[in-house]
């Protein structure tokens, strides 16, 4: 929200407030609209300040409704069958990551997830792919859910592979397939019996109860966390739920 309709929304409260059940005359309102605006412009920290408790607000609202989802949808986000987990697959504490191939975010993020796995061997890092960034990840996710389906030992190759290069579409999903063993024919055998679409649904479907509109965002314990935060912030999650469930015990 901008401020000036930051400043509407307070001057329109602060007009309520100070008349109560008595009704002011379009002269009233516009003498009070004006020493409201003198105000906030001789203390425009104010405005900052709203804004503040707006965004924190709204956080808060965005994170109880995502606790909510994973308290509902716990098998689908964490155990989903079209899932394949790195790192430790029989781990006790699991992170699920919803990622796009093309998002720069992501590929970032890509050392922050292999160093989690070296540094937690308890740590089941699940891989939900979330193709939102146009047709181009629409077809290289294709691919990925074929070549999983083909060679699950050797996702997590094709994953850093795709990844961590350059524009992702099918044409190059292909290329990393192929380098790493499996034909052409059988990725396209595959996804022609098996296409991808219920896995992209259900990741939709999951995300918006999770209140996820970009990637990467991550499901860990109890919460939704949105954005790459990072390796230390992530371990620090990590610490948490293994202490007591919870992300913030």
């Amino acid at each position: 929200m901008k401020f000036s309709s930051l400043f509407a929304a307070t001057a329109l409260s602060l007009v309520s407030v100070a008349g109560g059940a008595q009704a002011f005359d379009d002269g009233q309102k516009e003498e009070i609209g004006k020493i409201v605006r003198e105000y906030l412009i001789a203390h425009p920290e104010i405005m900052i300040e709203v804004q503040q408790a707006l965004e924190k607000k709204q956080a808060d609202e965005r994170a109880a409704q995502a606790k909510v989802a994973v308290s509902e949808n716990a098998d689908a986000i964490f155990n989903a069958s079209a899932d394949i987990a790195l790192g430790n697959p029989k781990g006790k504490t699991t992170i699920v990551e919803f990622f796009d191939y093309n998002c720069g975010y992501c590929k970032r993020a890509l050392s922050d997830m292999d160093a989690i796995i070296k540094s937690n061997p308890d740590v089941r890092f699940v891989l939900k792919e979330f193709p939102i960034l146009g047709q181009d990840s629409l077809d290289a996710h294709k691919v990925s859910y074929a070549f999983k389906q083909i060679a699950p030992e050797k996702y997590g190759d094709f994953h850093r592979a795709l990844l961590s290069g350059e524009h992702a579409d099918e044409a190059r999903a292909i290329e990393v397939a192929k380098s790493l063993g499996v034909s052409e024919e059988a990725l396209r055998a595959k996804m022609e019996q098996a296409p991808h679409d219920d896995s992209v649904r259900d990741a939709y479907r999951l995300a918006s109860k999770l209140g996820i509109t970009g990637t990467p965002s991550y499901v860990l314990g109890n919460e939704a966390v949105f954005g790459a935060i990072g390796e230390s912030e992530l371990n620090q999650k990590i610490a948490s739920v293994r202490q007591c469930g919870k992300t913030t015990c």
